[in-house]
């Protein structure tokens, strides 16, 4: 089973480099994110044709998360359905693919640290993990996965210097990141690379990419019975060549049965 996830930064710019690598990597599932639509122009029979069922949390020309599955899409959930004030975004969809409860997130930005948008970030990721203490245990078949715009350590960006005073690698973002993990996921990348360098975003402007000028803040985070069957975890990074790419580049986790 392959799980990936990609940060398409506008379906309809991308969908044909979508269709393209859905058709080379045949993953199992795909998590979606930056879909940039609304629910209503969301092209599901077109992933249909692909053999792919689907669901959309979508909001326009803003955000927008998709889960796509050969595997099967049951008990579908959009955003924290906890009972409180709504995400005014459109961030986050859930749903259980092949056995997997599989999370497309698309966490804030955060712009910057004295940004209202961080304390939205903040508050965001809190209500991930309490939607995890509620919802699920440690002990289930997960896969949290997505865009965190955090790179979860020093490694996982450039230049460190660069984040010093900024989002991305803060103290309190880490600090939510380590919240996930100590509840009961794996960053499951780094149990099979721990070299520096490895990045999934690169920035489009002064020929980042080609500089290797990039972070480390797509993360697949797997519950330990997740974890156990992984065999391998890769960032494809010649999705971020060519025409009219994202600026993010796709990351997947192949599974054993």
């Amino acid at each position: 089973m392959r799980i990936a996830t990609w940060n398409v930064n506008s379906l309809n710019a991308r969908m044909e480099r979508v269709t393209e690598w859905l058709e080379l990597f045949a993953p199992d599932v795909l998590c979606l994110q930056e879909t940039k639509m609304a629910d209503d122009t969301f092209p599901a029979a077109e992933f249909t044709e692909l053999g792919y069922e689907s669901v959309h949390h979508g909001q326009g020309q803003w955000n927008g998360v998709a889960i796509l599955s050969k595997v099967g899409i049951e008990d579908p959930v959009s955003g924290f359905g906890d009972g409180i004030e709504e995400d005014p975004d459109a961030r986050l969809v859930w749903a259980t693919c092949g056995g997997v409860r599989v999370a497309s997130c698309y966490v804030p930005n955060g712009r910057s640290l004295d940004d209202d948008h961080y304390q939205y970030k903040l508050s965001w990721l809190d209500r991930l993990l309490a939607h995890l203490q509620a919802n699920a245990t440690p002990s289930d078949d997960l896969c949290v996965t997505g865009d965190f715009n955090i790179a979860p350590d020093d490694r996982d960006v450039w230049d460190p210097k660069v984040l010093v005073g900024a989002t991305h690698g803060s103290a309190a973002e880490r600090e939510r990141l380590q919240a996930l993990i100590d509840w009961g996921l794996v960053d499951v990348f780094r149990e099979h690379h721990d070299e520096a360098g490895l990045f999934s975003w690169w920035d489009y402007r002064g020929g980042n990419f080609h500089k290797r000028l990039g972070m480390r803040i797509d993360l697949l985070l797997t519950s330990d019975s997740v974890t156990q069957k992984t065999e391998r975890v890769l960032i494809e990074r010649n999705a971020r060549k060519g025409k009219d790419p994202s600026d993010h580049t796709p990351v997947f986790v192949d599974l054993t049965p």
